[in-house]
């Protein structure tokens, strides 16, 4: 198909300009003919590119758009308009997005700060995370598909490669080799795996990469032996190219290299929590090396890749439901040994049957309690007592591999708090204590648990005092039994 005019109209629409040209497709700023049909946004129109040079897999990518783009929904992508016939006139009409992409911080000519590198993690994290909800994995993540909007959020743009659990997976199907951009193709995929969104975490790690240092982690590799390298070989250290880059950001993006998608972040969130709190990242060896990986371990690594066998992935929404974030609100006033006992044996349970689960401690307290006048009194004193308080009550839990946290908000609303956080932060899963004093007042002013449970975005569990703390050790009561306070089924609401 010839490339379209200004002025040109195709199906209603009227093309204004073109306002990209690529290897695969152009893009055109388009309207409505008819103005009365106005979505009320602007609109772009996608159309592949079907010269005799092109290859097949430009109709399979236009397929998979058009059949992708439909279903999902969010901030995070772009609204589906209309899209053409495969038989008449391919086109894809979508929300024209405006911002700019990734690239525009990579040809910037200053280096961006670490908190702009935060900034631009988190928005991808929190894109990726809301597209693996839907079941879909992107696949081809790289600075031209991610566009940042002014508000700082980002949208996730080219969906030719993406696949989702729900619908057959075309490129598998009629392609046989890698599908990807070679500089920022995950290993699974270029051994065929399609669907696991850990992929996509490897992709955005690239990208942080790249803000980091200035350079791809791996090169641009043009042969299929250059891209299977990545199976086993770890990039450069990023504080060996920046040394002035702080070991906490190089354990996030070698975190998100890692060859085995086991040993990533398992979801988006998590990766975006991290980036929130870099005080609470823990530094490995990973963080502080700044000399390239040994020889002896790439090649145990390039023993263990050839013999590899990978399954298909489990639906993308499944694989991340198994690693929730979990907030656990434990309150400070008014509290008794037993509640607390109670809360964390709750807590427990709950991470026993989800291993690789995050831990979120946090604990509101009031703006009062950090405005006394003395010294002694003052703001980080005060946070840093009740961090210790929240790090004591949770050594109990604290295992190895465990991913915990700790947190003080300060707020005159508890409840508002404890939603704001769960929200920022997609948390799965709310923990905290049901108030068990006051049950007739709470027909008339709601309690700070009933607030979260009738607000919050994600499962509730409330839990009262499990027995008396003064029985616990009482030799005929073993310890966590299971009494008629507390069950799994005291759930107030579930997402």
């Amino acid at each position: 198909m010839k490339r379209l005019e200004a002025g040109d109209m195709l199906d209603g629409f009227v093309v204004e300009d073109c306002i990209h040209s690529g290897g695969m497709a152009h893009i055109y700023r388009v309207r409505y003919a008819d103005a009365r049909a106005d979505p009320g946004f602007a609109m772009a129109m996608k159309i592949p590119r079907m010269t005799a040079g092109d290859g097949a897999e430009n109709i399979v990518s236009f397929e998979v758009e058009a059949q992708i783009l439909q279903v999902l929904s969010g901030s995070h992508v772009p609204r589906f308009v209309a899209a053409g016939d495969l038989s008449r006139v391919p086109y894809l009409v979508m929300e024209y997005v405006q911002g700019r992409t990734l690239q525009h911080w990579l040809d910037a000519e200053m280096e961006p700060s670490v908190g702009e590198i935060i900034h631009l993690g988190v928005a991808m994290a929190h894109a990726v995370h809301a597209l693996h909800q839907q079941n879909t994995v992107h696949l081809d993540l790289k600075p031209e598909n991610v566009l940042i909007r002014e508000d700082g959020s980002a949208v996730l743009l080219d969906f030719g490669l993406s696949c989702h659990a729900h619908y057959p997976d075309l490129l598998a199907e009629q392609l046989r080799k890698a599908v990807g951009s070679p500089a920022w193709i995950a290993p699974e995929q270029v051994v065929g795996v399609r669907g696991d969104p850990r992929s996509d975490i490897f992709a955005i790690g690239v990208m942080l990469y790249q803000l980091c240092t200035g350079e791809l982690p791996f090169g641009e590799p043009q042969t299929a032996g250059g891209m299977r390298q990545r199976l086993w070989m770890d990039p450069a250290p990023p504080r060996k190219l920046k040394p002035d880059l702080p070991p906490w950001l190089q354990e996030v993006v070698l975190r998100c290299l890692e060859p085995e998608a086991a040993q990533r972040y398992p979801s988006g969130a998590h990766l975006a929590f991290d980036l929130s709190n870099p005080e609470q990242v823990k530094v490995t060896e990973r963080g502080n090396k700044l000399t390239g990986t040994r020889f002896r371990t790439h090649f145990k690594r390039w023993l263990k890749a050839a013999g590899m066998h990978y399954q298909p992935s489990p639906l993308p929404s499944q694989q991340i439901d198994e690693v929730p974030i979990v907030l656990v609100a434990v309150p400070h006033k008014d509290v008794t040994d037993a509640t607390l006992y109670s809360l964390r044996q709750a807590v427990a349970r709950s991470l026993g049957t989800r291993p690789g689960a995050r831990l979120a401690c946090v604990t509101v307290i009031s703006s009062s309690q950090t405005s006394a006048t003395e010294e002694h009194k003052s703001e980080s004193n005060v946070h840093r007592r009740y961090l210790t308080s929240l790090r004591q009550w949770a050594q109990a839990l604290d295992e190895p591999g465990r991913q915990m946290s700790f947190h003080v908000l300060e707020s005159g609303d508890v409840a508002q708090a404890i939603l704001d956080y769960a929200r920022g932060n997609n948390v799965s899963v709310i923990v905290m204590g049901a108030a068990t004093h006051g049950l007739k007042t709470q027909r008339f002013v709601a309690t700070v648990p009933i607030k979260v449970a009738m607000d919050a975005p994600c499962t509730i569990i409330l839990v009262k005092q499990a027995l008396p703390f003064e029985r616990l050790a009482e030799p005929d009561t073993p310890l966590g039994a299971p009494t008629e306070g507390y069950s799994d089924s005291d759930s107030d609401k579930v997402s």
